[in-house]
């Protein structure tokens, strides 16, 4: 079993496994959760990129790292691995954990069917003798491992929600969330995941005074909100965020933009955005607020 963890101590976790069996996945994933991922990393540059990183000007700011090591990797060797791992287990400035993820031969079969890729150790051969002899070259990994994850008949958010039980550091566990203003005149963001047209809003453009300002300011803030629209359709979609926001948690998503167009991308967007991104402070969300536009040069809207 892994030592407990200690805080000052360089958090190591090392992903292996059958190929086919999620490896990648995990590493993305736990990539999102903030760690550091390399894959496929030969062994002989394990301990050269853990000692840079130790050797930082900042070690107090090095990430965990997650590395990737399978029967790919160049010059691979279970009894050297094995070696490696508890050279690596016994130094005191470290801690180690070794993921193995494992499959049953059908869903492997399946998963190099679906993606018909042959197997590495057969690559002129049928896929079940290169999964065949993979389990035995891999077999002493298996056993010495800390956790193994059986993937067998499991979703990526199955895998994402098993590996946050244990590994989602606190400062990234949560849905990062952008609330963004643009202006439909440059075109719409190509990663929102949520948009709404305020373009019905009234438009502050026309108005002298306010024409140079940005929804950030009181004034157009003001002019906005008096619309007779603006309340009525801004607690719409404040509730349906909200409603949201959990169930995209739940489902595994790590980061979500909320899109606010207006024409230009300078006042009702602005202001919308600000306002929708004050609600999520107050209900315990962690909103960085960008506006896109708001600095350009604005057309008439």
């Amino acid at each position: 079993m892994p030592r407990p963890a200690s805080d000052d101590r360089q958090k190591i976790i090392i992903v292996t496994g059958m190929n086919g069996a999620g490896k990648s996945t995990a590493l993305k994933i736990l990539e999102d959760f903030g760690y550091e991922a390399v894959d496929n990393l030969p062994l002989s540059l394990l301990n050269r990129l853990l000692k840079t990183g130790l050797d930082s000007e900042h070690p107090e700011e090095t990430r965990p790292i997650a590395v990737g090591v399978d029967s790919r990797t160049r010059a691979f060797s279970a009894p050297e691995f094995l070696r490696q791992v508890n050279a690596l287990q016994a130094r005191p400035d470290y801690d180690v954990t070794v993921l193995y993820f494992d499959c049953s031969d059908e869903g492997l079969n399946q998963r190099y069917s679906e993606t018909r890729r042959r197997h590495p150790l057969a690559m002129d051969r049928p896929v079940q003798d290169g999964i065949t002899r993979e389990r035995e070259i891999m077999a002493p990994l298996k056993a010495s491992a800390d956790f193994i994850y059986d993937t067998s008949g499991q979703t990526i958010h199955d895998l994402k929600r098993r590996l946050g039980v244990r590994y989602a550091l606190q400062e990234s566990s949560g849905l990062s969330i952008n609330v963004m203003s643009f202006g439909f005149a440059r075109g719409v963001p190509r990663d929102a995941d949520l948009m709404f047209d305020v373009r019905f809003l009234r438009n502050p453009n026309y108005d002298p005074d306010l024409k140079n300002l940005t929804g950030r300011e009181k004034a157009v803030a003001d002019y906005v909100a008096a619309d007779a629209n603006f309340d009525p359709f801004f607690k719409r979609i404040s509730d349906l965020v909200l409603f949201l926001l959990p169930l995209y948690h739940q489902e595994g998503k790590s980061y979500l933009t909320i899109a606010c167009g207006c024409t230009g991308g300078r006042h009702r967007s602005v202001f919308v955005a600000e306002t929708l991104g004050k609600v999520l402070e107050e209900k315990g969300y962690r909103a960085n607020i960008i506006h896109r536009d708001a600095t350009y040069g604005h057309p008439k809207e």
